[in-house]
């Protein structure tokens, strides 16, 4: 059997959860059958059951607005990899990117098509602003391809809801089948000199936000949190990739008004790489997750992974990662009062921050609950069956 993956992110292009996904799904299946994978830049690999092929982005002839040019390049860039001869027998496709790809390779050449979603653009509205009209484009293609694909997989049972909720798929057709986590990559490290390069004291105690600067990420909410936190607590942001000038605009200001307020605020405005990564999940007494929208929440089982316990939202499906009292803490979101959940975020995590036996046995816990749970291993099996029955 095998496999036509179609992705946006794929290393080193990774930038969010659905390219750590795809990453770790490609790397486990290629052990049981070929994955042949096309994606969104240079990338050139050929392994015995594992090939990747780059689309990069090309000049587009014509004359159209700027914001429009990345939905044009993603047309092109689909158009592109339908185009490529393949042999496999099924494609999967991640994220809306690839989504009138897929539709033409089943369409065009029979092949059964695979969804799996990672999000969904009617539950990101804030998008609009970013993409503007292309935002209708975006919310077209994923409605399209959702309704005719053979198989759509939910990486979480209220993205499964989400799906019922919005569009006319079968339930029949949806497969709950979750992110998973290598606990051999994601271990707490004593190592520390990522935060060293930023002069992070090694004696600090620190509460860690990572995410893109965007209003889905609730980076503005942290922010708010913050400035309630308790002194000796320092604030730790590895916020990289703002979806807008204004949304960037509105961080700076509230991070340099923190940045006087408290002691101890640092922000690193990459993304890093993942061993460095790992050093400040392993270092952190907290990991906070503020999303407004999260459909999974990888990034949770990644600093759990690395025994660090987890205050979020509970949003999506960060409530099937984080075991709520157990690994972490979840705080409810009220949209209508945002105010007043950045003050909850403020209190649960003074709270668990002050309890030192009750953040110690939950972040032994939160490493042991993500080994139990969620394994790349299993869910390449789990997906490999998922093909077989669509090809029967």
């Amino acid at each position: 059997m095998k496999t036509l993956i179609l992705t946006n992110e794929y290393p080193p292009n990774v930038y969010g959860g659905a390219g750590i996904h795809v990453e770790h799904l490609c790397e486990a299946l290629s052990k049981l059958i070929e994955v042949d994978v096309r994606c969104f830049g240079n990338q050139s690999l050929s392994r015995k059951s594992l090939r990747v092929h780059g689309f990069p982005a090309e000049k587009i002839p014509g004359s159209y607005p700027e914001h429009l040019k990345n939905i044009y390049q993603t047309v092109y860039r689909n158009t592109s990899m339908a185009m490529k001869k393949t042999d496999a027998d099924i494609v999967h496709c991640h994220t809306w990117y690839t989504h009138q790809a897929g539709i033409s390779l089943k369409l065009l050449n029979h092949l059964p098509l695979v969804i799996t979603v990672h999000s969904l653009e009617p539950l990101r509205p804030w998008k609009e602003e970013q993409l503007k009209s292309g935002y209708r484009y975006s919310c077209w293609v994923e409605k399209t391809a959702l309704e005719m694909a053979d198989a759509v997989i939910a990486v979480s049972t209220s993205t499964k809801e989400d799906i019922l909720k919005h569009f006319c798929v079968s339930e029949k057709k949806i497969h709950v089948i979750p992110n998973g986590i290598d606990t051999n990559v994601y271990q707490k490290v004593l190592k520390r000199d990522a935060l060293d390069k930023h002069n992070i004291p090694s004696s600090l105690d620190y509460v860690l936000f990572v995410g893109r600067i965007t209003r889905q990420k609730g980076i503005s909410h942290f922010l708010d949190a913050a400035k309630d936190l308790p002194d000796n607590l320092g604030v730790v942001l590895l916020a990289a990739s703002p979806d807008t000038p204004k949304i960037k605009n509105e961080f700076e200001s509230k991070y340099h008004k923190l940045k006087k307020a408290k002691s101890h605020v640092y922000w690193i405005d990459k993304m890093v790489s993942r061993e460095d990564l790992v050093q400040f999940y392993s270092h952190a007494s907290i990991f906070c997750c503020p999303s407004m929208y999260e459909p999974f929440g990888i990034i949770n089982l990644e600093a759990m992974a690395c025994v660090t316990p987890v205050v979020a939202s509970a949003v999506g499906g960060i409530p099937e990662v984080v075991s709520d009292g157990q690994t972490g803490h979840l705080v409810p979101v009220d949209t209508n009062h945002p105010q007043n959940f950045a003050k909850d975020l403020a209190r649960t995590i003074t709270k668990l921050y002050q309890d030192k036996d009750l953040l110690s046995k939950m972040a032994a816990a939160a490493r042991q609950h993500v080994s139990d749970h969620f394994s790349w291993a299993h869910i390449a099996n789990t997906t490999r069956a998922l093909y077989k029955r669509i090809l029967k």
